[in-house]
């Protein structure tokens, strides 16, 4: 932007530093220590304030400076205006660092897993606030998300900070009185996914079960059984599974609560599927933050899954 007419420009901010500091300390040598600069490079920029204000500021005996009136004046200025600058730095610090975090999860994880643990986090560190939102697909950062919590299944560009947090595992599940139903048993005590068994698909996990077989090499019925359901969301399914509707893809992660109360049966396990959940940020964070806390403790709670 053009200055205003007749309004001269000022000296620059490093230059007036400079001056503040010999002002202040009565000493360019001072002055270079305090804002690690050369003798030189202080003297220099004091220099410039002056010719560029065409007057002198400092009267200069032995080693020591002194202001003048005119320097005086300048001082009384520019000494106010940087205290009234880092005033204002240090309130955006504070803001900053009592602003909460914003963590977006995609929402079946969010609430089958996370929220069921996440009194664990505010035990552990009941200084720290973050805001869980529900959120899948592309982040959007400019929403004010500081964190994301994603499955590898699109890509979130190169210059996204990313933090794996465990490998995918997936299986097949439904409810444990309807195993004889939809699962032959074979010798050994293993189980057969029968050709008859009502398959849920979702709209948001499209291809859970084709991706399901071709890890696994094994075949799923070509035409799905009349009763087999194709629901909105992902979360519906496992819903409907464990409602004895039929057999889900279910994420060891997602299911292992209900398979450990025995609401869902995993009866052939559970298999990598080759994503994996990611914790996502817009830049890498520092190590003391809150973001690291964070990240520790999903680290260490999904540890605990596998």
């Amino acid at each position: 932007m053009d200055d205003a007419p007749g309004v001269r420009p000022l000296p620059s901010l490093v230059a007036l530093r400079c001056f503040e500091a010999a002002a202040r300390l009565e000493s360019f040598s001072r002055a270079a220590d305090e804002l690690h600069l050369t003798h030189g490079a202080v003297s220099r920029a004091v220099r410039a304030v002056e010719d560029q204000l065409g007057v002198p500021l400092f009267e200069r005996r032995s080693r020591r400076v002194y202001l003048n009136d005119h320097g005086r004046l300048l001082f009384d200025g520019v000494h106010a205006g940087l205290a009234r600058m880092a005033e204002a730095a240090e309130a955006v610090r504070r803001r900053v660092a009592q602003r909460p975090l914003l963590l977006s999860c995609e929402p079946t994880l969010l609430m089958r897993w996370l929220i069921p643990r996440w009194g664990d986090f505010q035990a552990r560190y009941p200084q720290q606030t973050v805001h869980l939102v529900a959120g899948g697909g592309p982040v959007d950062w400019g929403a004010g998300l500081d964190l994301a919590i994603r499955r590898s299944d699109f890509d979130w560009g190169r210059s996204t900070h990313a933090v794996p947090l465990c490998a995918e595992r997936v299986g097949p599940v439904c409810q444990p009185g309807k195993l004889a139903q939809f699962f032959d048993a074979a010798d050994g005590g293993a189980y057969r996914l029968r050709a008859d068994a009502p398959l849920l698909h979702s709209k948001t996990r499209p291809h859970a079960w084709t991706d399901w077989s071709k890890q696994q090499k094994t075949q799923i019925p070509s035409a799905p059984a009349a009763s087999s359901l194709i629901l909105e969301h992902f979360y519906l399914s496992l819903q409907a599974a464990a409602a004895g509707l039929g057999v889900a893809v279910g994420p060891q992660l997602l299911v292992q609560d209900d398979v450990q109360a025995g609401r869902l049966a995993a009866p052939l396990g559970f298999a990598a599927d080759g994503s994996q959940y990611c914790l996502l940020a817009r830049q890498a964070w520092a190590k003391d933050s809150a973001a690291q806390l964070l990240c520790d403790w999903l680290l260490e709670q999904m540890e605990h899954a596998q």
